[in-house]
């Protein structure tokens, strides 16, 4: 049976219909199909938007920045009637600091703000704050700040923070933020708008566009209005409404691990751990308590502690304020009396992806945590997210403005969700690893679990639940004392066992890792929107490891373009990363030749292929320091090129090396970076036939 006749039988015999026929709030929702054409014609109708993005999260955001910038007019809807200021995810890696530079100043202001890297390039393992240091893992190295192979580092910045610097950007592209009541009586106009406290409860996909129903309170009254738009983006987060509406179900390891986290504030705390031991994480185990300080910003004293959360035998009642506040000085080993906790939220963790990125006839797509949830281990939740905003909104803006057909976005879950399936069971591997520290200490995270589920669903489900959390503490007591001082001493031979175990561990790179240069940078397409390389072996995917390894620079057809510094010709010597060359304001593709006879003959072979199919392409011409000249006369007419100078100091051989390319190969890059085509030993045939089966290919009109 297809997945629209099952919803189609389920929603016949479902009982919670209203007056007009549409499922509100449930997890099935009546959503008829329709076939479109390649050449889909959309409505243009100013009541209808080309794009509604649901969830103001920093995936949303970003997306909503990228849209604009390519000319599509979109808006935002947030059920929250403010943004949070948990400050969530903090690591922003390689990847997504190269994205951000396609936005004006974000990078710059990120850098600005973030703490020194000195103050967080560390995780600490001790028994408290202020007691002793079992180890401690430096996760950055020299080459990670030297801008060999990416033109921007990583970045520790709290999520909170990095949502009013979008805010900002978006506010920049005219953007104004409306509560419920600013949409009263102008229901009609809402581009470029962040609508708050709205929340979608219906979504019908049965005409020549998609209507949301939005639901908001004003004034104790509640409202509701429909927003119609041509593509629907649900950013709405892992309980993601959009996803639940359209029935995509997820796919994955529920339940890992349930925590609590505990957002303060204290200086005092902050300017301790700056003179005595800075860091970023801090594994914390002793007789009374286990967590993890997140040090968001030391210099500002701002911290998450996330502890383990067992319930129903714990309820989140046992961490009100007073509570937090004692459980925090029996983690830091002593106490501070300007502790002010602000916020305390219970999460699960879950390891799972999405069934479907895109649905009804690809009007409706996920990104961000809606399309899929990690462990937080490794930072790829929000990272990943990012990425899926950037592979998506270059190809939305190509349907919208009809130089492709709207099949485009089938590649979108055809390269994307490859992507987040392998950062999935990455982001597993680096939880297995961090799990391996306790363990060695003789607290088995695994057992722990099994204890609590015995205790929730085996014979321990019989006792009422007062002998219940009794029995739990007890248990749990008993591990506790595995971490006293009297078994965790050298002198003591199975604390002695354990503490060598545990330096193995570290100096093996066995522990939580943070940094994944091979992944952030390495991931590659295998396929989508891409041509594969005729007479080329593909190499083979590479092996899941769980540890940090090094990014090796490729060009083959869906990896991302490598960095390398060039200086332009003719414009005051001004240096940039060859990434720069691509923009961020149109829907461009950059083909990179060196200045050879035979590559100058392809580049306007392929200027005449884009003209006839009304595609932007930049011509990027590389020249080697010991011969620069211009290429005007070899690409007449065509002006939309440039030429470039590698910089030396950034390479121990020249481009077509570190690519593994001859001088005589080509690289056609797509608008989000990635390869979308190259010959690395040059052309035997017609260009233009290669040209025109390539673009129609990429482009999706073949």
């Amino acid at each position: 049976m297809g997945f629209l006749s099952f919803i189609r039988r389920y929603n016949n015999n479902y009982p919670f219909k209203d007056k007009t026929g549409k499922f509100r709030g449930y997890p099935f929702l009546h959503i008829q199909g329709r076939g479109f054409s390649k050449a889909q014609v959309f409505n243009h109708n100013d009541e209808v938007l080309p794009v509604l993005i649901i969830g103001a999260g920093p995936v949303g955001l970003v997306l909503s920045i990228l849209l604009t910038k390519l000319g599509i007019k979109c808006a935002i809807l947030e059920k929250n009637k403010a943004f949070s200021k948990h400050p969530q995810a903090h690591f922003i890696n390689n990847r997504s600091m190269e994205i951000f530079r396609k936005i004006d100043g974000l990078v710059e202001e990120i850098q600005r703000s973030q703490p020194p890297v000195d103050l967080w390039r560390k995780f600490i393992y001790c028994t408290s704050l202020s007691g002793s240091i079992l180890g401690s893992v430096d996760h950055m190295q020299p080459q990670d700040l030297e801008h060999v192979v990416s033109p921007v580092s990583v970045a520790h910045f709290s999520q909170y923070k990095l949502t009013m610097l979008l805010l900002k950007r978006l506010e920049n592209l005219g953007f104004q933020i409306c509560g419920p009541e600013s949409s009263e009586g102008n229901e009609k106009s809402h581009e470029k708008k962040i609508l708050m406290g709205h929340e979608c409860i219906s979504i019908d996909a049965s005409n020549d566009f998609v209507t949301v129903t939005a639901s908001s309170v004003n004034k104790e009254k509640r409202v509701e209005q429909n927003i119609h738009c041509n593509f629907l983006i649900g950013t709405d987060g892992a309980r993601s409404t959009v996803r639940n509406l359209v029935g995509v179900e997820m796919r994955g390891e529920k339940d890992l691990q349930q925590l609590v986290s505990v957002h303060f504030f204290s200086k005092d705390l902050g300017q301790f751990l700056l003179k005595e031991n800075p860091g970023m994480l801090f594994f914390i185990f002793n007789t009374e308590a286990i967590g993890v300080l997140v040090a968001h910003d030391l210099r500002q004293g701002e911290f998450v502690f996330q502890i383990p959360f067992y319930p129903p035998q714990q309820t989140i009642e046992d961490f009100g304020r007073k509570e937090c506040e004692k459980l925090i000085s029996k983690l830091v080993g002593r106490e501070f009396g300007d502790v002010d906790v602000i916020d305390i939220k219970p999460w699960v963790m879950h390891a799972e992806v999405a069934e479907r990125f895109i649905s009804c006839d690809n009007r409706i797509l996920l990104a961000g945590d809606a399309a899929h949830r990690f462990p937080p281990a490794g930072g790829f939740g929000m990272n990943t997210g990012i990425q899926d905003a950037h592979n998506l909104a270059w190809k939305i803006a190509s349907v919208i403005k009809g130089i492709v057909p709207s099949s485009m976005l089938n590649t979108y879950e055809l390269e994307r969700k490859p992507i987040a399936i392998f950062n999935t069971n990455l982001s597993l591997e680096n939880f297995r690893a961090a799990m391996s520290v306790p363990a060695a200490l003789g607290l088995d995270p695994t057992i722990a679990n099994s204890v609590h589920k015995f205790v929730n669903n085996g014979i321990g489900s019989i006792l009422p639940s007062g002998l219940q959390k009794v029995a739990l503490d007890g248990i749990f007591a008993i591990g506790l004392a595995q971490l006293s001082e009297s078994v965790l001493n050298e002198s003591n031979p199975l604390g002695s066992s354990r503490l060598a175990k545990l330096r193995k561990i570290f100096k093996e790179g066995k522990s939580l890792q943070l940094q994944f240069p091979a992944e952030d940078l390495g991931f590659r397409y295998l396929q989508g929107a891409i041509v594969a390389e005729r007479y080329n072996a593909e190499s083979p995917p590479g092996i899941l490891t769980g540890r940090r390894r090094d990014y090796i620079p490729s060009t083959l057809p869906g990896s991302r373009l490598p960095h390398m510094f060039v200086k332009v010709s003719q414009k005051n010597e001004e240096t940039i990363s060859i990434l720069d060359l691509v923009s961020g304001d149109k829907v461009e593709f950059l083909l990179i030749i060196a200045p050879v006879k035979e590559s100058y003959h392809l580049a306007r072979e392929a200027f005449k292929v884009v003209e006839e199919q009304q595609v932007s392409l930049k011509v990027c011409v590389i020249w080697s320091t010991d011969s620069v000249e211009e290429s005007k006369g070899a690409l007449l007419p065509w002006k939309n090129y440039v030429d470039v100078v590698e910089v030396k100091k950034s390479l121990t051989s020249n481009w077509w090396d570190m690519c593994n390319m001859t001088k005589r190969g080509a690289i056609l890059v797509r608008p989000d970076e990635h390869i979308a085509w190259r010959t690395s030993l040059g052309l035997d045939g017609d260009p233009r036939v290669e040209m025109q089966r390539v673009f129609s290919s990429i482009l999706g009109v073949c």
